[in-house]
């Protein structure tokens, strides 16, 4: 009798923490639902939209969407000014990544120290962030003028050529990369501040109980415990720099000298905004998201075998 009355027991709490796990979950469904529906009306549906866009031939005030398959990526296939644009992506990808990690982080270890003025450099770095730029790029243009450009005044004091970097095909790009980089550092370092601070200080009195130097703690010590910042700082900054456009648009409005800073979201614009062939853009930005996304899930997968 004591041995059913367990069993009724047992099942009864078995089912009322089933119960509960239901309510659980009904109620985060609940508060998660305006979100979901937010993001399927405003990105998945227009991800949808834009692959079958690509899938059609569309202009602008045309009545009809004519189905003609993966032409639309064939033509970008062959299209040299697409490869162009690709091109010029990745190069602007492969110098702002790995910049604008090593420079944050330095900062970062610098300003997480105790030095006079620290407040004041944090602010000062971090302002071109939450500044407007277009107006930065404006000022930037000023800047390197060839004729009334103050940078390019000062270097002629060192025996270089007063010319400027945006009108030169060679120059026009690590011109780019530089004001983008001097836009975005300061995101960056406020991250591996936050990284920084949240490492236990225990970790470091007993690095240096053991007299290790500032490179052992820094290797042994200060980069472990950033892994999860690193990821989420190298996955932003690919994804913000193959979607590059603002430094590229208002630098060089036209793409630069023979399109030598056009990237794909500059031409995407060209394409759709000024030309209205809406189904070749469409088919662009498609192969544009599948890049970024394949990229993000190897980084992903490989930070998570590391730390397997």
């Amino acid at each position: 009798m004591a041995a059913s009355s367990r069993q009724v027991g047992q099942r009864g709490t078995r089912r009322r923490g089933v119960a509960g796990r239901h309510r659980q979950t009904v109620t985060a469904m609940m508060f998660l639902a305006p979100s979901f529906v937010v993001l399927a009306i405003f990105v998945f549906w227009p991800i949808v939209q834009s692959v079958v866009l690509s899938l059609h031939e569309w202009r602008f005030g045309a009545e009809h969407q004519n189905f003609v398959g993966l032409a639309n990526y064939e033509k970008m296939w062959r299209d040299p000014r697409a490869w162009n644009a690709f091109w010029n992506t990745v190069y602007f990808t492969a110098f702002v990544v790995p910049l604008g990690v090593a420079i944050p982080l330095a900062l970062a270890l610098a300003l997480n120290a105790a030095i006079p003025f620290r407040a004041f450099f944090r602010a000062a770095i971090f302002l071109p962030v939450i500044a407007s730029f277009a107006i930065m790029a404006l000022a930037w243009r000023f800047l390197l003028d060839p004729d009334i450009g103050i940078l390019t005044y000062w270097l002629s004091f060192f025996g270089f050529p007063r010319f400027s970097p945006l009108r030169d095909p060679d120059w026009a790009m690590p011109a780019v990369i530089v004001v983008a980089l001097w836009k975005n550092i300061g995101f960056n370092m406020v991250i591996y501040l936050a990284g920084l601070q949240a490492i236990p200080e225990e970790l470091y009195e007993a690095a240096r109980i053991d007299n290790a130097g500032r490179w052992r703690q820094f290797w042994s010590i200060t980069w472990p415990q950033l892994k999860a910042t690193n990821v989420f700082v190298f996955v932003i900054s690919i994804i913000a720099a193959f979607q590059v456009f603002d430094p590229v648009f208002v630098l060089t409005p036209n793409g630069g000298p023979l399109f030598s800073t056009e990237t794909l979201v500059t031409f995407i614009y060209r394409q759709g905004i000024t030309q209205f062939d809406l189904s070749y853009a469409a088919s662009i930005g498609f192969v544009l998201f599948a890049i970024v996304l394949v990229l993000t899930v190897i980084q992903l997968w490989f930070t998570r075998t590391g730390r397997e």
